[in-house]
C-alpha cells in the first residue's frame, strides 16, 4: 500500500466535513494536506435577537507522507501547529481568542511508509500541549498527533488523540475492500451527499 493511496482514501472521511487543500505551504514547509474544521453553536429565546449563548470549534489537520516517521519531523509538524497556527489562526494575533470560542484541535497525521523506531514511538507519546485562554473562558487548545504505519499496518497516536485510532485502522480495510478515495470523489467525480459522509473524523 502506497503512502499516496492511504492518504487519499483518509481524506475522502476528512472531506464530508472539513475543507481539504492539497500540498499546503505553511512558512517554509509544504504538507501533504491540510484539513480545516469549524462549527458554530448557538441557543435563542424565541428570536435570534435573545441569544443565550454560541460556542466555536475548530479544527486544523496537517497530513505528511513520509517514508520513515522521524522525531525531527514530528518536531517540525508540532511547531506548525501550536506555534504557527495556534498563534494566526486560534488566536488571529491577538492574547486570546475570539469571545465564544470553545476549542481548537492541532491535528497531526503522519502516513509513513516503513514502520518507526522505538525512540519515535516514545516520542509520538510524549508530545503534548494543552493550553487554556483566560482561565479556560475563552476556551483550549490542544494537540493531536496520529502516525500510521503502513508496513505494518499500525496506528500510534498521542494520548490526546486516542479515539482517533479506530478512523485510521478502518482505512486499511476501506482500501482492500475498493472503497473510493478522496480524488474520485471530490476532484474527478461526484461529491459524497451529507448523509454519506463519514462521522467517525469529527472532532472528539
Amino acid at each position: 500500500m502506497e503512502t499516496s493511496q492511504y492518504l487519499d482514501r483518509v481524506l475522502a472521511k476528512y472531506a464530508g466535513s472539513f475543507d481539504i487543500e492539497k500540498n499546503y505551504t505553511l512558512g517554509d514547509d509544504t504538507w501533504s494536506a491540510y484539513a480545516y474544521f469549524f462549527s458554530l453553536g448557538e441557543k435563542y429565546v424565541l428570536t435570534r435577537k435573545a441569544k443565550l449563548w454560541s460556542i466555536r470549534a475548530y479544527e486544523y489537520v496537517l497530513f505528511q507522507e513520509t517514508e520513515r516517521c522521524t522525531s525531527e519531523l514530528l518536531d517540525r509538524l508540532y511547531a506548525a501547529l501550536t506555534v504557527r497556527i495556534e498563534e494566526d489562526c486560534v488566536r488571529k494575533g491577538a492574547r486570546y481568542p475570539e469571545k465564544d470560542h470553545m476549542y481548537s484541535y492541532l491535528s497531526a497525521v503522519v502516513i509513513s511508509r516503513f514502520s518507526p523506531d522505538e525512540e519515535v514511538l516514545r516520542h509520538i507519546r510524549e508530545l503534548r500541549f494543552d493550553k487554556g485562554y483566560l482561565l479556560s473562558f475563552r476556551g483550549h487548545s490542544e494537540f493531536h498527533l496520529v502516525v500510521v504505519d503502513l508496513e505494518r499496518e499500525k496506528v500510534y497516536t498521542n494520548p490526546a488523540a486516542g479515539k482517533m485510532k479506530k478512523v485510521y485502522r478502518k482505512a486499511f480495510d476501506e482500501i482492500r475492500q475498493g472503497a473510493k478515495g478522496y480524488t474520485e470523489l471530490y476532484v474527478t467525480g461526484e461529491a459524497l451527499r451529507p448523509a454519506e459522509a463519514d462521522e467517525d473524523v469529527l472532532p472528539l
